[in-house]
């Protein structure tokens, strides 16, 4: 199969490439190689495309709303209006289902709403895993180096694994959702997670209005058809689940 992977230069699409390429024609587009989707060329004879493309953070988001707009919203309509008829696997986000909170969270939420009938959204979760960014909260774990926590938080962590595995599973099956939860269905607390690694973080706070305090996935959907996680987090963060594929 012919793909045309948008993000391929990121976490997750860095991972994926390296599983789909020994199987499938691999067409990688990335600002980073300059391919910025607002404006680059789409003429791409292609079988399928997944979606991946796109700025991320919450807090970054509240500081440049036009660029979040500008790169989720705009640069996923030209994939949306140049691909219709081709089925389309897009990266949304947990966040979306609370779309006033901040830009990110709008700018996802907006993806959904202008995504042809042949798209189906994937609500990824907190992700982790290889590659992923060091500012993030599990990387920061496992080098013990978490400036503050926030202590009324609890979140949906899934691994990159993971969501390769329901990607590949979205691409061989079809599925009358347009919109999918990608998590493990588990919440954990952030603080129940310093605690099993006696990790001591003197810093901290609650949550602020523009975050969502729980992001818990409901995988149903995809469990009813055959998929559900195969890597826990506390496997994983004490060294007894590497990943590996």
């Amino acid at each position: 199969m012919k793909i045309l992977l948008t993000g391929s230069e990121g976490f997750i699409g860095k991972n994926l490439t390296q599983y789909l390429k020994d199987k499938h024609k691999i067409i990688p587009l990335d600002k980073i190689t300059g391919d910025d989707l607002v404006t680059c060329n789409l003429d791409y004879d292609v079988d399928m495309v997944i979606h991946l493309a796109g700025l991320s953070g919450v807090r970054q988001s509240l500081d440049n709303p036009v660029d979040y707009w500008t790169n989720n919203v705009v640069g996923s309509y030209r994939i949306f209006n140049k691909f219709k008829d081709k089925k389309i696997l897009y990266a949304s986000s947990s966040t979306s289902k609370e779309p006033w909170r901040n830009p990110y969270a709008m700018s996802k939420f907006y993806m959904e709403q202008i995504a042809p009938d042949n798209a189906i959204g994937m609500r990824f979760t907190t992700v982790y895993g290889p590659g992923a960014r060091e500012g993030m909260l599990i990387p920061r774990l496992l080098r013990d180096d978490v400036p503050y926590i926030n202590v009324d938080h609890t979140r949906d962590f899934v691994h990159v694994n993971d969501i390769m595995s329901a990607i590949c599973f979205l691409m061989k099956n079809d599925i009358e959702e347009k919109v999918l939860d990608i998590g493990t269905g588990q919440s954990n607390n952030l603080l129940d997670i310093l605690s099993s690694l006696n990790i001591e973080v003197k810093d901290r706070r609650m949550g602020t209005m523009f975050e969502r305090k729980d992001n818990k996935a409901d995988i149903g959907p995809l469990k009813k058809i055959g998929w559900k996680p195969q890597i826990e987090l506390f496997e994983y963060l004490k060294g007894e689940n590497d990943g590996d594929i």
